[in-house]
């Protein structure tokens, strides 16, 4: 990146190139990054640095109104991480995860705002993105039974899971299951058992769902 492309974000405070390189005024001895809102200086007064500590090393101090020492610092981000974390961690307790996401000390609205705006899902959505996720690969992957998934993928009624879960892949938990794990090559002398298994299955599923 050359200085004259360095000098066009600096005139259009482009935020895009923060933590790309920083900028000193030799006038006032102070660096900034380029999206700082302070007024633009004269083209000769600048000097432009790859890190701030090249900057500091070369005398300037950090501006305090854009704050270019603290650049890596985004508390924000990480907020929004922790509470993700959160999710990905306690989604089968309800109750504790409402209870951790508190603790983060944000209002639910200001989190949901912040959650949203850094990964494009509200937290419901994303909390049943994970669930979802959970329930398919122990479905496909152990012989756990169904009811045993349903809570710990943090349903309270298999009900409500069979209905989540018929909604998100048009499928019953056990059909979902039965695809994933149905053996290839599989004979018609061997699969009379398991039709009767699985006529069983969904007889459970349709006591279930009513």
């Amino acid at each position: 990146m050359n200085e004259d492309a360095k000098w066009a974000a600096v005139s259009e405070n482009d935020s895009s190139f923060d933590g790309v390189f920083f900028y000193g005024v030799k006038t006032t001895g102070i660096f900034c990054r380029p999206s700082c809102k302070s007024k633009v200086p004269r083209r000769e007064n600048v000097r432009f640095f790859d890190s701030a500590g090249q900057a500091r090393q070369e005398g300037f101090r950090p501006c305090k109104r854009c704050r270019p020492d603290l650049l890596s610092y985004q508390p924000l981000k990480e907020l929004a991480e922790k509470a993700k974390d959160l999710i990905d961690s306690s989604i089968e307790n309800k109750l504790a995860l409402a209870n951790e996401l508190r603790n983060l000390g944000l209002t639910q609205h200001r989190l949901a705002e912040l959650f949203r705006d850094h990964y494009g899902l509200t937290i419901s959505e994303y909390s049943q993105r994970v669930r979802l996720e959970k329930a398919r690969v122990m479905l496909a992957a152990t012989r756990e039974p169904i009811a045993n998934i349903a809570f710990d993928v943090g349903f309270e009624s298999l009900s409500a899971f069979y209905r989540f879960f018929r909604k998100q892949t048009g499928m019953t938990p056990s059909a979902y299951r039965q695809t994933c794990q149905r053996p290839t090559g599989q004979n018609s002398a061997n699969r009379g058992p398991a039709n009767q298994s699985s006529a069983n299955q969904i007889s459970a599923e349709k006591r279930e769902e009513n």
